[in-house]
């Protein structure tokens, strides 16, 4: 081939492939650009009376799946429109992905189950980037959603890929709203009527605090007496926060509980056992009765020895 067949073959065809190639990435930049901001508009209209958390969270996540939805259109638009301009007949190699797509669907059943599931997933918005879900018996925080899996991370850091297709019941603990739920156990000696007084105390001080009062809903108070146990009384708290919260109010309200305890003087149980020792009789007391006289009937000789 000479060189000025090439030359030629650039300025006509090259040229049009850079347009093309330009062209895509303008497409997948406005994408970028325009999709979150058109998705935030509409899931606040349609979430106005729920928190503003999830109306970000829910457009966080639809905004990943879009984009990386219309990129992948964009990709294969872009090989299909390149090849033909290269001169290859694009009608085979979309036929023959026609008869690969047969032969793989009977084979990827799991994968159409997992995509089937993933979209059943961001219609329902079960759950969204961010929240914290146990699905799969996997417990962590959603760092990733798409038609395919979810990526959690637990607390120990590690990152959990699950396929949507195996997630059977999807538990949200931080959807809209999130709640404290604690026992606390006292002493069994203790004035229970006193003891809910200080824990309702301190609930509404922590709710009336600068800082806490920002994250807490309702004021965590005094359900109920939850349960007789083995070294306590068990106090069962309810209070609801803002998502994702309640983990961070339950400890400082364990901190506060423990403090006022201790200043008021109530006892919060431990395991422990008791050991009561017998004590011992009185000196010149005998242990047993003095056994009764035999009649003489009952009386032996004296044998040979006791004669001598």
């Amino acid at each position: 081939m000479e060189w000025g067949t090439i030359t030629d073959w650039l300025a006509s065809h090259g040229v049009r492939i850079l347009i093309i190639v330009l062209v895509c990435l303008a497409l997948y930049f406005l994408l970028k650009r325009a999709v979150p901001p058109a998705l935030r508009l509409t899931v606040s209209k349609r979430m106005a009376k729920k928190p503003e958390e999830e109306a970000e969270k829910r457009t966080k996540t639809l905004s990943r799946i879009f984009v990386s939805t219309g990129a992948v259109l964009i990709i294969v638009a872009a090989a299909f429109m390149i090849l033909a301009e290269i001169g290859i007949n694009i009608t085979p190699v979309v036929a023959g992905f026609g008869i690969a797509g047969v032969a793989i669907g009977f084979g990827a059943q799991s994968l159409v189950r997992d995509l089937i599931a993933g979209l059943f997933i961001l219609l329902e918005n079960q759950y969204s980037v961010g929240d914290v879900v146990r699905i799969a018996d996997i417990s962590g925080l959603v760092e990733e959603i798409n038609l395919r899996r979810t990526i959690l991370r637990d607390l120990d850091g590690v990152v959990h890929v699950v396929p949507n297709g195996e997630i059977r019941v999807a538990s949200n603990f931080t959807q809209e709203w999130s709640r404290v739920n604690m026992n606390v156990s006292v002493g069994y000696g203790e004035d229970l009527d006193h003891v809910i007084e200080v824990l309702n105390r301190i609930g509404k001080e922590m709710a009336e605090d600068p800082y806490w009062g920002e994250l807490i809903i309702g004021a965590p108070q005094v359900l109920r007496v939850d349960a007789f146990e083995d070294s306590g009384i068990a106090i069962k708290i309810l209070g609801e926060t803002k998502p994702i919260r309640q983990w961070d109010v339950m400890g400082e309200l364990r901190r506060r509980i423990k403090k006022v305890f201790d200043e008021e003087g109530i006892e919060i149980p431990w395991p422990h056992t008791k050991v009561y020792f017998g004590s011992p009789p009185p000196t010149g007391v005998p242990t047993e009765a003095p056994a009764p006289p035999r009649p003489p009937s009952e009386v032996l000789p004296p044998t040979e020895e006791e004669g001598e």
